[in-house]
C-alpha cells in the first residue's frame, strides 16, 4: 500500500486507516454522520491525494482528449474544468474524469485512483497524434476543502478572490504561502468549496495553514466514508459502483456529458443507443420503510422477481432514510414508480425519485 504525503498526519489525528485503491486512506475520524454534517453545515477537509493526474500537452493534445473523452473539450477555455468520461469500445466506461485546460496546448486530466494504470494505458493506446503525456500522480497532493463556509474560511490564506471563481473554473495562484497552486471550484459533495492541487512537499504546510485559517469556522478533517454519503445524496456516480466497464454513459444518465458533435471512441454505437433508448437505466430510490440498502442487493418487483441491482446505497444522514441507486429496465425507470429492495428476507418498498436526494 502507498501512503499519501499526509498519512502520518491522519494517523496522529486518530483516523481509522484502511486500504483503498492501493493507498492507506483515512476512512473516518469522529464518525461518518458527524463528519457528513460538518461538510453540509460548515467546512471539512478531505485528503484525496490518491487520485491520478495526467498532463497532456502539445499541438495535438486536444485531438487526443477529444478522441478518448465523451464531452466536448473544445469548449474549454483556459481556467475552466469539465466533467467527462472515457467510453471503451464495448459500450462501457473506462473511467470518469475531470479535464482542466491549463494553457493553450496543456491539459490536466484527473482520474480515479484505482484506474490510474488502466487509464494511462488506454489513453496511450489512442495517442496516434503524438501528444506529450506525463503521469504526475505520484508527485501531487489533492485536498478537497468542502462546505458552505469554505470560501469565508480560506480567504485569509490566499490573495485569490475565492468567491469570484465560478463553479467548474479554477485559478492558479498563491495559497497557504505556496505559489502556483491550482484552486479549483469543483467538488464531490454538493456543498460548495474547492479542490487544492499542490506538490507533495508542500502538502503538510498547506494542510496546517488550512486548519489554522478554518479554526473559527468549525473546520474538521473528513474521511472517505462521509465522502461517499455526501456524493450519494447528490446522486453523483462512483466508478466501480454506478458506472464501470459494462455500463454505458447513456444507461447511467450521463448523456449530458456525451456530445455527438465530434468523433470519439465508440461514438456511433452510443449514438444509436441514445436514439433507440437503452434497455436499462440508472435510477434513484428512497425507501418508504425502515432499512438500509447496500451495493449488490437485488431490486425486485411486486411479485418478488429480480429486475435489477443496487449499485450504491446508504442511510442518508441528511434525510434520515435509506437511499440508493441502481439499474432497472427502462420501462420501470420513471420517478414515482415503486420497486422493492431485497434486504435479507424482506422486500422493502422504495419510490423512484429525481436527483439529487439532498436539496440545500
Amino acid at each position: 500500500m502507498k501512503n499519501t504525503a499526509l498519512t502520518d498526519v491522519h494517523t496522529a489525528l486518530g483516523a481509522k486507516i484502511v486500504p483503498f485503491a492501493g493507498y492507506n486512506m483515512p476512512v473516518q475520524y469522529e464518525g461518518v454522520n458527524a463528519e457528513h454534517e460538518t461538510v453540509r453545515n460548515a467546512v471539512g477537509v478531505f485528503d484525496v491525494s490518491h487520485m491520478g493526474e495526467f498532463i497532456i500537452s502539445g499541438d495535438k493534445a486536444l485531438d487526443l482528449i477529444q478522441k478518448i473523452s465523451s464531452n466536448d473539450a473544445a469548449r474549454l477555455t483556459i481556467g475552466k474544468a469539465q466533467y467527462s468520461c472515457m467510453p471503451n469500445d464495448k459500450g462501457g466506461i473506462v473511467d470518469d474524469l475531470i479535464i482542466y485546460r491549463l494553457g493553450e496546448t496543456e491539459y490536466l486530466l484527473v482520474v480515479n485512483a484505482a484506474n490510474i494504470e488502466k487509464d494511462w494505458k488506454w489513453i496511450e493506446s489512442h495517442n496516434t497524434f503524438g501528444a506529450d503525456m506525463k503521469d504526475v500522480s505520484d508527485h501531487y497532493s489533492l485536498l478537497a476543502i468542502q462546505g458552505p463556509k469554505a470560501v469565508e474560511a480560506m480567504q485569509s490564506i490566499t490573495p485569490v478572490d475565492l468567491a469570484s471563481i465560478p463553479f467548474y473554473h479554477f485559478e492558479t495562484g498563491e495559497f497557504a504561502g505556496v505559489q502556483d497552486i491550482i484552486i479549483s471550484a469543483t467538488g464531490y459533495t454538493g456543498s460548495g468549496g474547492f479542490e487544492i492541487y499542490c506538490k507533495n512537499e508542500d502538502a503538510k504546510q498547506v494542510w496546517d495553514k488550512v486548519f489554522e485559517a478554518g479554526a473559527d469556522f468549525g473546520i474538521k478533517p473528513i474521511g472517505l466514508a462521509a465522502r461517499d454519503t455526501l456524493r450519494l445524496e447528490m446522486g453523483y456516480c462512483l466508478y466501480g459502483n454506478d458506472i464501470d466497464d459494462t455500463t454505458s454513459p447513456i444507461e447511467a444518465k450521463l448523456g449530458w456529458i456525451t456530445k455527438f458533435t465530434k468523433d470519439f471512441v465508440n461514438a456511433e454505437a452510443l449514438k444509436k443507443q441514445k436514439e433507440d433508448g437503452p434497455e436499462r437505466k440508472l435510477v434513484a430510490f428512497e425507501l418508504t420503510e425502515k432499512g438500509i440498502p447496500r451495493q449488490g442487493y437485488d431490486i425486485v418487483d411486486g411479485e418478488g422477481s429480480k429486475i435489477g441491482n443496487v449499485t450504491s446505497g446508504t442511510m442518508s444522514p441528511s434525510l434520515g432514510k435509506g437511499i440508493g441507486m441502481g439499474y432497472v429496465p427502462a420501462e420501470v425507470a420513471k420517478p414515482g414508480n415503486t420497486v422493492h429492495i431485497q434486504i435479507r428476507k424482506k422486500a422493502v418498498p422504495a419510490t423512484l425519485v429525481k436527483l439529487p436526494f439532498y436539496k440545500n
